[in-house]
């Protein structure tokens, strides 16, 4: 197997992981791991790992994702990480993809097809330095599904390197220069974002990662507290406003990093004044991997990275970046500014025309978010009516201190009566996934019993 792992033809190798086998790629609690203990996990893994094309990789644990990742990848097979690891999911892309299995940490009483689950000690295995093709195809992303069909998006191991690279100048003044981050992230690695910023900083950029993926406000406090300075938290517009509610006290941080969904200025605002530390929010897709920054307390404009220029399009902009092969199209308009930063102005599927007049599902929803006593809400559209072909705005608010007509009466207030929702129920908490998307099929069933 070392034969298969080290001198099999490569054009173009790069490193699989750099710094020196002493320094920390992954820490909890009760354990910190080496570079060099790493590699030999990868070594030993990849060499009992099943024949195959494709590998899903279910790992809830951070570092067991991190190694099950790089030894699909030695073994010069593919990662899929389909939008969502629902078991109807997992079985379709299974039916898609030729020669493929699922990796796991967990034993599982009901595993799916093809189901392999990572020894409980991790085999090691000596040898040289690990690389990998710049071309090989080492992941499959897919989108989340929350504007349709979820479409797969190949990543080459060129294309993570060199995003990684940007990734670094975004965040890279965050913590001192000379120094090793330790991060700690609530998002889930199979995650573009979480894969970014939580499997390939460690990977590429001399950066530690927490094993665990905390999700209530008590277990961030306790991953970040076994974290060493400096500390950076990767996390998302709902587990920040969590950690604000709470009464949870973190240790020093570096900095907050947050993405998946539109980070309120107040909200950041409001985590910079609390946390005592710079919030920046970055902007990016499946598609794309991230591609610009911003101070979101600070500023309304997005700064692309080194070298990312959009393109304004009719229905959206065209993405131009080093990492990507070819310009990439995405849904969202945006305005560049003269300085070469850009604003962001909704989607064209978001944008409605009722009565000669415009409004956005965006701005719609953020003022029902503002709606005092709206803990969360979004409003979207119904498909349309099969009769008449119009289609009806709903709403969806967290509210179980006021009920749907006080909610309304605020809304009246500020939105055009056209554009307020003709339907708006109130729910125990929106059908919001792992990384807090709502994907349109599950807010359309949430609401199903309430549309006519």
């Amino acid at each position: 197997m070392s034969a298969v792992i080290q001198s099999s033809p490569i054009a173009s190798p790069s490193p699989l992981a750099v710094g020196a086998h002493d320094r920390i790629i992954a820490f909890d609690g009760d354990r910190q791991v080496s570079l060099g203990q790493f590699l030999a996990q990868v070594r030993g893994v990849a060499a009992v790992l099943p024949a195959g094309r494709h590998a899903i990789n279910l790992c809830e644990d951070r570092y067991r994702f991190l190694v099950a990742f790089c030894a699909v990848a030695v073994r010069a097979q593919t990662t899929l990480l389909p939008p969502s690891r629902a078991p109807a999911v997992i079985a379709d892309e299974l039916r898609r993809h030729a020669d493929s299995y699922c990796v796991g940490d967990a034993l599982l009483t009901d595993p799916p097809p093809h189901y392999w689950r990572l020894p409980e000690v991790l085999p090691e295995q000596a040898g040289g330095p690990l690389s990998i093709d710049d071309d090989a195809l080492v992941a499959i992303g897919f989108t989340s599904g929350s504007t349709g069909e979820p479409r797969p998006n190949p990543k080459t191991w060129r294309s993570f390197r060199t995003s990684t690279a940007q990734n670094l100048e975004a965040l890279g003044d965050l913590w001192p220069k000379g120094t090793r981050p330790q991060l700690v992230a609530t998002v889930p690695s199979q995650h573009m974002y979480g894969m970014e910023m939580s499997v390939l900083l460690p990977l590429l950029g001399e950066v530690a990662v927490h094993a665990a993926r905390p999700f209530f406000p008590q277990d961030i406090a306790g991953a970040l507290r076994a974290a060493h300075a400096p500390r950076l938290l990767v996390t998302t517009p709902v587990h920040l406003r969590a950690l604000l509610e709470s009464s949870v006290e973190l240790p020093t941080m570096a900095g907050i990093v947050s993405a998946t969904a539109p980070l309120p200025a107040t909200l950041a605002a409001a985590a910079e004044a609390r946390f005592g530390c710079e919030v920046r929010e970055v902007f990016g897709s499946t598609e794309t991997c991230v591609i610009a920054r911003r101070r979101t307390a600070r500023e309304e404009a997005w700064t692309p990275l080194p070298g990312v220029h959009l393109h304004p399009q009719p229905d959206g902009s065209l993405v131009h970046a080093p990492h990507l092969s070819t310009p990439v199209a995405l849904a969202d308009l945006v305005e560049v500014t003269p300085l070469g930063c850009f604003l962001l102005r909704g989607r064209q599927a978001d944008l409605l025309e009722i009565a000669g007049k415009r409004a956005s599902l965006g701005d719609l929803t953020r003022q029902l978010q503002a709606v005092p006593g709206v803990r969360d809400g979004v409003v979207f559209q119904l498909d349309p009516c099969q009769t008449t072909g119009v289609r009806r705005i709903a709403a969806l608010a967290v509210a179980p201190d006021i009920d749907e007509a006080s909610i309304l009466q605020v809304l009246r207030r500020g939105i055009d009566p056209v554009f307020l929702p003709r339907r708006l129920r109130r729910v125990d908490a929106l059908p919001r996934n792992e990384t807090g998307k709502l994907p349109r099929e599950a807010l359309l069933r949430l609401l199903q019993g309430d549309v006519q």
